[in-house]
């Protein structure tokens, strides 16, 4: 005999379908979703979401709605969260690995509190719990719960409605999660505004731009020898230490980390329309203070802990590439390319020549309008003219 789906929730379903998947901020569309359940007619109190991901250092999302809490809060829970007691002794554990629903009516003496969030949620009021599975088209579950504190707790027609309301969320946040995985791995592995252009079509061979950029270009110095005189592991965490350093320092001034080549770093500083020159480049000499300075404060302990000293060279050029898809049919790179890219990284090779960490070009000295001290002119592989080079003062 089929369970009656209380009328209510197939409205809640009918603005999910049509009106609310339009609403791709999950907070807010989760927000509407439980206060149309509430005024349906289902006395839901609580409800909670959560949904894994594809990221780099979270490992799922969550949403907990609480009637007369105004918004919903998002939490967000990084990887190992599944070994930790906050996960394995919740209903959660039960329903993700099974797909089956766990329900407990908490007003009922004899039921089983075998869950520690259980007795919370009894001792605050709540008087029925129900956790479903949300089970993903790849046969991937996540978990949704509902909380009412009606004596009698919810009815089965209302057990029905909210697993409707259940089955459809699961179809639109499917979506959205395949979606917002999607911007987060373009976004870790080619950037933000890289990814952006990706996701709106710009996929062919060929497809690019001409831009005007501040183009930064670093490695480390002796890679090679720590190459080969260094442990695996000491060697990744070496590399790990100095690119976060310098990726959070580009990052903070607006730069855009394009690729890491070996021990070699490659960004830019966009002149997009309204931009002026002067601030790019002053924004790039902060990320270089910003590197520089962070450094400093790491590689005392380094060398207290008897590991390799973090020592680089950094060029900034001022020039025009061009920006877009170059590679096989099948296999593309979204990069920048052209001699100001060749200009900066044989501008770089000078920095260790000279023994300075931070080497300019003249025209980005001309545009920075700020006081570079030059270095003199000096011949770069390929460029036929010698080239005067600058760096901040000391």
């Amino acid at each position: 005999m089929t369970t009656e789906i209380h009328p209510g929730a197939a409205r809640v379903v009918a603005w999910m379908l049509h009106e609310g998947r339009g609403n791709t901020h999950m907070r807010e569309f989760g927000d509407d979703m439980c206060r149309r359940v509430l005024d349906a007619g289902i006395p839901l109190w609580r409800a909670f979401c959560a949904i894994r991901t594809l990221h780099p250092e979270i490992a799922a999302t969550a949403y907990v709605w609480r009637r007369g809490e105004g918004a919903a809060q998002r939490r967000t829970a990084v990887h190992g969260i599944a070994k930790t007691p906050a996960f394995t002794q919740s209903p959660l554990a039960e329903v993700t690995p099974t797909g089956r629903a766990v329900r407990r009516r908490l007003e009922d003496p004899g039921v089983a509190l075998d869950y520690p969030v259980l007795e919370e949620f009894r001792a605050e009021g709540g008087t029925d719990y129900v956790a479903m599975p949300m089970v993903f088209s790849s046969g991937e579950i996540n978990s949704i719960s509902w909380l009412t504190d009606r004596p009698g707790g919810f009815t089965d027609a209302e057990i029905a409605g909210l697993a409707e309301v259940a089955e459809m969320l699961t179809v639109l946040v499917e979506a959205q999660t395949h979606r917002r995985i999607t911007r987060a791995l373009l976004d870790t592995y080619v950037g933000h505004r890289t990814g952006e252009r990706v996701l709106s079509g710009a996929i062919k061979r060929g497809d690019g731009e001409t831009i005007r950029a501040v183009i930064w270009f670093c490695d480390l110095r002796g890679f090679t020898t720590l190459s080969d005189t260094l442990p695996r592991d000491q060697l990744l965490d070496l590399l790990n230490e100095y690119f976060e350093i310098t990726v959070s320092a580009v990052a903070a001034e607006g730069g855009e980390v394009l690729k890491f080549i070996g021990d070699g770093m490659l960004a830019i500083f966009e002149l997009r329309e309204g931009d002026k020159v002067a601030q790019r480049c002053a924004a790039a000499l902060r990320a270089a203070r910003a590197m520089q300075a962070a450094v400093a404060a790491r590689n005392p302990d380094r060398i207290a802990a008897g590991l390799a000293e973090i020592r680089y060279g950094l060029a900034l050029h001022l020039g025009e590439v061009t920006y877009g898809n170059i590679g096989a049919p099948n296999r593309l790179d979204f990069t920048v390319i052209g001699p100001a890219v060749n200009h900066a990284t044989r501008i770089e090779k000078l920095a260790g020549k000279l023994d300075r960490r931070v080497v300019t070009s003249a025209s980005f000295a001309a545009a920075a309008q700020t006081p570079l001290m030059s270095l003199g002119t000096h011949s770069l592989p390929g460029v036929i003219e010698p080239q005067e080079v600058f760096t901040p003062p000391d």
